[in-house]
């Protein structure tokens, strides 16, 4: 899976530098943080209503462009998606709970 984030954050990279009229990556990069921000948010708004509608296939691929945005952001920000599935790995064993209380100083 991490090969597919991989290459995922390499097409992105190669395609940051493009003219923005050529390019979806370009223009997003070419509109700065906010028109990516802006982007990321309907994407997950949309995969919160297909999860809410149950349909299986749009929740597949309406996720597959909020990890696409994600990877966006992330590439925009200069953090590579391994960075990200590190914090993943070092959360395994460890209760939610557990994370959560680690990160708020004890509070729910």
């Amino acid at each position: 899976m991490s090969d597919v984030l991989e290459q995922l954050a390499a097409v992105v990279d190669a395609r940051r530098g493009a003219s923005p009229d050529s390019s979806y990556v370009a223009s997003l990069f070419n509109g700065g943080l906010d028109r990516i921000l802006k982007k990321l948010g309907e994407e997950a708004t949309e995969t919160i209503i297909a999860g809410k509608d149950g349909e299986r296939g749009q929740v597949i691929y309406e996720t597959a462009d909020l990890w696409f945005h994600s990877i966006v952001l992330l590439k925009f920000l200069d953090i590579e998606p391994g960075e990200v599935l590190n914090e993943l790995e070092r959360r395994f064993g460890r209760s939610g709970i557990e994370e959560k209380a680690a990160r708020t100083g004890g509070k729910r």
